[in-house]
């Protein structure tokens, strides 16, 4: 059982975020200010026999003051296919990009960088079934694709079927016993996507008029990590560097919902773009520190601006930045406590937000990736 808890101060109001040139999905906003629960996290994994492998995640959280309990992850996994194969089916993190297949619990900073709030909602989560293999190099070298149901954002809308697909290759390798590296490429594609909504607004108290996208999405992503630790031994040093960048086009039409009469539409042809970059020192063995920096670019266009500027698609000419530092102590491999700056330069209005975070585990977790 994962534990999770925050304190959270922010200049701005939270309720007011937005992110020019990008249609918020998912848990894209910011949290709550003050003092708050996040996710409480319970995992269940094990054997199913000597031929699968299953795991379940559950995740408890309050939403307008009522409690929710949300399946995050269920799927079963093979075991001992051979030849490097393995085959995953059921709900799970895509494997696009590098940190989006990682639980938040084992993120280097409290919030998701702002690439993936802006195109993923904070992450990727689907049905489907996974396929990878290994292959039998001396050089790490992964090979996958994944067929998704395309109802989660930033698919959505669609409900049976195929409607996603996913392709990834990751090659990585050692240079002595001090350093390592990983290499990654990855595509997301959903055709005919029908009805993806994102965050709305009312006027006069009317109903929500709510951004409603239809066409094409393909996202491109490149990811790379770098690993140092003396004699190669990382538990009382080490340096993580990491970087990603996504690249996000988009053809179809966007129709405010609830608008009207008449209902306002526009022709949409989205471009979207952005990066991150991170450096995480562990200079004690209880004691981890850390600088990110993430910037968007958006190039998106229509038929009717307004419509576009109204759905969140307008850049306002505004250029999305974040610079982020933590200082973390880490007692033990099951608990951390974290603090965390960011100077926010991702809407109109410079916002200076501080987190003061608690990570517990009870019981034993299963490893991570590199």
């Amino acid at each position: 059982m994962i534990l999770d808890g925050r304190y959270a101060s922010f200049d701005n109001d939270p309720e007011n975020y937005e992110l020019p040139g990008f249609a918020l999905g998912g848990e894209a906003g910011l949290g709550e200010k003050g003092l708050s629960v996040g996710h409480t996290e319970l995992v269940m994994s094990a054997n199913i026999d000597d031929k699968f492998y299953g795991k379940t995640t559950l995740a408890v959280a309050e939403h307008e003051g009522a409690t929710e309990v949300e399946r995050e992850e269920a799927s079963v996994q093979t075991l001992g296919l051979g030849n490097g194969m393995t085959v995953k089916a059921g709900r799970f993190l895509s494997e696009i990009g590098y940190l989006n297949k990682q639980h938040a619990h084992y993120w280097d900073f409290a919030d998701a960088p702002l690439i993936y709030r802006g195109l993923f909602g904070n992450q990727l989560l689907d049905d489907g079934v996974q396929f990878t293999y290994v292959a039998p190099t001396n050089t790490f070298l992964q090979l996958g694709a994944e067929v998704l149901s395309g109802s989660r954002h930033p698919a959505g809308g669609r409900t049976n079927g195929v409607g996603a697909w996913t392709a990834f290759a990751d090659i990585g390798g050692d240079i002595g016993i001090e350093h390592s590296w990983q290499l990654g490429l990855s595509h997301w594609q959903a055709n005919d996507i029908d009805g993806r909504e994102s965050g709305g607004h009312a006027h006069g108290g009317g109903a929500a008029e709510t951004p409603s996208f239809t066409g094409d999405s393909k996202i491109s992503a490149l990811d790379l990590v770098y690993k140092w630790a003396p004699s190669g031994n990382p538990k009382n040093k080490n340096i993580k560097l990491q970087f990603e960048y996504f690249d996000r086009k988009e053809d179809g039409a966007v129709t405010m919902v609830n608008s009207g009469p008449p209902v306002e539409t526009t022709s949409y042809d989205g471009r979207q773009k952005g990066w991150y970059a991170q450096a995480i020192y562990q200079f004690k063995s209880q004691w981890r520190a850390g600088l990110r920096y993430g910037q968007l670019d958006s190039t998106n266009s229509g038929s009717d601006t307004d419509v576009l500027g109204e759905a969140g698609l307008d850049n306002e000419g505004h250029t999305p930045k974040r610079t982020s530092a933590m200082l973390e102590w880490l007692p033990s491999e099951f608990s951390r406590v974290r603090l965390q700056y960011n100077h926010d330069d991702s809407y109109e209005k410079t916002d200076h937000q501080i987190f003061l975070q608690y990570t517990m585990s009870l019981g034993s977790h299963g490893a991570h990736a590199f």
